[in-house]
């Protein structure tokens, strides 16, 4: 039972450093947003996605960690959390302490990558609504016959809708 701890510790430990190594990527990618840079997005994210497929790897691995801790303490693996585990082991204070710290600072380290990623969700969904405003703005000005005056203010002509626009909402 105590190597699957130490197992666990350690795996924990590590997916909070790859958590951890996200961050500075995150903030960057707030930057690249705002300034519409694509080329630099498309790189950024393909850095960032090693990361996550390190973080998968290791997300599996705590989880056989946890189902191996669940078939040795008779419990269900399916239910049984970090924050259980942390309960059951009131006799090896040394290793309760471990898991508790490194389960607080993986969820601190978390909780500030995921501040970031909403931060720049938020960024995109901005851009995607003033793409859209101006793909329809565009739309509006070429279908509209009645937005073409002379200087005496007299429609001149009406211009029919060009073949190949559409409406960004569908």
């Amino acid at each position: 039972m105590a190597s699957l701890i130490e197992e666990l510790i350690t795996t924990l430990q590590k997916e909070n450093e790859i958590y951890k190594e996200m961050i500075p990527i995150a903030k960057e990618k707030s930057t690249i947003v705002a300034n519409n840079d694509l080329v630099a997005l498309q790189k950024l994210t393909d850095r960032e996605q090693v990361y996550v497929e390190q973080v998968m790897a290791l997300d599996k691995k705590r989880e056989e960690v946890i189902t191996n801790i669940g078939i040795v303490l008779c419990k269900d693996a399916g239910t049984l959390k970090i924050q259980d585990i942390i309960k059951l082991l009131e006799k090896q204070p040394k290793e309760q302490e471990m898991l508790s710290d490194i389960h607080k600072n993986l969820k601190k380290t978390i909780d500030e990558l995921m501040e970031f990623n909403n931060h720049n969700k938020s960024l995109i969904e901005q851009s995607l609504e003033i793409i859209e405003f101006n793909m329809n703005f565009i739309q509006s000005t070429r279908m509209s016959p009645g937005n073409n005056y002379t200087k005496s203010a007299a429609q001149a002509s009406s211009i029919l809708p060009e073949a190949g626009m559409f409406d960004a909402k569908q």
